[in-house]
């Protein structure tokens, strides 16, 4: 078992614990992060406690340094206590940091990490920074700390639930019912708040020129099209009919989620006399295992949109694909509708097709893709997914614990983007509503149906590419990436995992460790554990996974999905996000026919901002591991995320090389571009 405190670099005495100690504050660099107000400090030891004298004012983004001659013994130091004292106003402070070294020369220093507001007047204890389980607590020193302060947060982090049947999520409908901590920081407020207001001044000023503009033809749509951000942006919009561009984007697109390599013929493809020919294709290229499949049946069923009285469209399709030598996925069948018992089977739309035809089958298969990739691969599994370990770590993970230590950066401003997205995007009014397909309830029934395949496999990156038949497939730089960043931040946490429990049973015996886990999975999750979710931790290799499920998730997993919004829906016929006409049946498409049936200028103008809000590059971000914040003392832990910084340069470096030699650089799992959390 590790030693409960920090070694001394010689005997311990009496004259070595008393006499001057230098105390340094660190106060946030955020707009409102200093205080008006005084702060009083107490040193508690294990041996005893002295309150300070000196009183400070903090000033933002400043660290404070005084000696103080404190003439009793106090031992190591546990705690510092603080008091935030005001008159007429209480001026929150935010405070990241405080240093205690102790007397002499070769005095011990002991780092005090926080992060967090301070609010009130009371008196509130921060516990020195070396993460303890309860196990490397023997004599129960900070057992009370641990007790209250998972009492006060339980009852500050509550579960909410948004919509009956869906995963849970932390409780307030408004961003003022979030604790304080969860909430962005003024500089992050600023510009989320403005790139808002731009993006709807610009809605406002395409609205006005498109007015009474009549849309004749898909040219038109770049009288929105403005992406200065992206040039890949540019690329789809010249190239977006290529059945080669069509087929990459279920490798490397904005959802790389849904492709999988086919094991047999879907039941669902049925394929009317006179097809023997492609059936034999689809049949030679099954069993080279180069056949994949995107199937969009969980749109089955889900009620269409009414928008201004104009009923919207939905469609289910299964798309068949052949992997060519050359690394390219090309398109072999599309099918837009499931086989209806006593009905004709669904029209097959084929490359032969004449162009329009063809055209408006793909367009179809986009809009889907929209619908899956927004609800079920970004809300469900990224955002909802996130806030569930956000809220069960805040509930179950005191800040001394070593697991929490190591989530906690990958968890920032969670809660409250997600609040925004439920009050403005997945609202009664909000954007889905307005413009989107599946909106007006539909996204609410999707959600939950996709529910149902939260597996714990599918969040586990080598099983989920091998479950998917994605491993080894050299055209999918999603795959390569993921695999990789999973592997790295594996080993991350394994590094941080071994320096804290040395055997199985030390896993087992941590109470406060299999709360967290059973609170995720029967709790956040409603019962997941029969789709693989653990509801207890058995061992270091379960408590690794686990972690590294975790963190990916809010960061790789999320990023994945996030980061190519702006490249590929900017323009807006390659991924509608609304059908104003329903899925063809004929083969009698023209220009005319593709042209009513994709967004209307309004709704693609609303689809353009959106896309560009949330998908720009954020200039307040964080990317991963690059986290100021310590949370951890003492050199081992220190080293190893310094480890792990270095091994996310090198294959940083990698995929900036990698990407020099291809037409189409893949960046969305690119260390440098991956947030630290789910934060926009």
């Amino acid at each position: 078992m590790r030693p409960l405190f920090l070694p001394f670099r010689r005997s311990e005495t009496l004259w070595d614990k008393m006499g001057l100690y230098r105390v340094r504050v660190s106060t946030g660099a955020s707009f409102y992060a200093g205080s008006s107000n005084q702060v009083q400090l107490w040193l508690v030891g294990k041996h005893g406690e002295a309150s300070l004298r000196t009183r400070m004012r903090p000033a933002r983004g400043k660290e404070a340094e005084f000696q103080v001659d404190v003439q009793e013994y106090l031992g190591p130091l546990l705690f510092v206590k603080l008091r935030k004292w005001h008159l007429l106003q209480d001026d929150a402070w935010y405070c990241n940091w405080i240093s205690v070294q102790g007397p002499g020369a070769s005095g011990d220093e002991y780092r005090f990490p926080y992060y967090r507001w301070v609010e009130g007047n009371g008196v509130l204890s921060i516990p020195e920074g070396t993460g303890r389980t309860v196990l490397e607590d023997p004599q129960g020193l900070f057992k009370k700390y641990r007790e209250e302060e998972l009492k006060d947060r339980k009852k500050l982090y509550r579960w909410g639930n948004w919509k009956d049947g869906l995963i849970l999520n932390v409780a307030g409908a408004t961003i003022c019912n979030l604790p304080v901590d969860e909430r962005f920081l003024e500089d992050k407020r600023i510009d989320f708040e403005a790139s808002l207001a731009k993006g709807l001044a610009d809605l406002a000023i395409k609205d006005s020129l498109n007015v009474l503009t009549r849309w004749n033809d898909l040219d038109d749509f770049k009288r929105i099209f403005w992406c200065g951000q992206s040039k890949l942006a540019e690329r789809v919009r010249d190239s977006w009919k290529e059945d080669a561009i069509f087929g990459y984007q279920f490798l490397n697109g904005a959802n790389p989620m849904l492709l999988r390599r086919s094991t047999h013929l879907p039941e669902r493809l049925v394929l009317p006399p006179g097809m023997e020919e492609l059936q034999a294709q689809m049949q030679k290229e099954l069993e080279a295992g180069m056949l994949f499949e995107a199937d969009f049946s969980l749109l089955d069923g889900i009620k269409a949109n009414v928008i201004l009285c104009s009923q919207q469209y939905l469609a289910a399709p299964l798309v068949m694909l052949k992997l060519q030598p050359d690394g390219k996925l090309l398109p072999m069948v599309i099918q837009l509708q499931l086989p209806k018992v006593g009905s004709p089977p669904p029209q097959l739309f084929l490359p032969t097709d004449p162009p329009m035809v063809w055209l408006l089958a793909k367009c179809w298969v986009r809009s889907s893709d929209f619908q899956l990739h927004e609800l079920q691969s970004h809300l469900l599994r990224a955002h909802l997914m996130a806030e569930v370990i956000a809220v069960a770590t805040m509930r179950c993970l005191p800040s001394i614990h070593p697991i929490f230590k190591l989530l906690i950066p990958h968890l920032r401003y969670t809660m409250e983007i997600n609040i925004r997205a439920r009050k403005g995007l997945v609202s009664d009014l909000g954007v889905f509503d307005q413009v989107v397909s599946t909106g007006g309830g539909g996204h609410v029934d999707l959600l939950k149906r996709a529910g149902a395949f939260l597996t714990y496999r599918s969040f586990c990156v080598p099983d989920d590419l091998a479950d998917r038949g994605l491993l080894g497939i050299q055209s999918s730089f999603y795959a390569q990436d993921a695999l990789r960043l999973w592997e790295a931040i594996s080993r991350y946490v394994e590094g941080i995992v071994n320096l804290y429990y040395k055997t199985d049973v030390s896993v087992k015996d941590d109470p406060e460790l299999q709360s967290w886990c059973q609170e995720i999975t029967e709790i956040g999750l409603l019962g997941a554990q029969d789709r693989g979710f653990p509801v207890s931790l058995q061992s270091l290799e379960q408590v690794c996974c686990f972690v590294t499920m975790c963190i990916f998730t809010c960061t790789g997993q999320h990023s994945s999905v996030h980061l190519g919004q702006l490249d590929w829906y900017s323009w807006v016929p390659n991924t509608p996000c609304t059908m104003r006409l329903p899925p063809p049946t004929t083969k009698d498409a023209t220009l005319e026919t593709v042209m009513a049936t994709l967004p209307n200028f309004h709704q693609a103008s609303l689809q353009m901002s959106v896309v560009w809000q949330l998908g720009r590059r954020q200039p307040v971000m964080v990317a991963l591991g690059q986290h100021e914040e310590e949370y951890f003392s003492g050199p081992e832990p220190k080293a190893v995320l310094k480890k792990f910084r270095e091994e996310l340069a090198a294959l940083d470096k990698e995929i900036e090389n990698r990407n020099t030699k291809l037409d189409m650089p893949y960046e969305y799992l690119r260390p440098s571009l991956v947030e630290n959390s789910v934060a926009i």
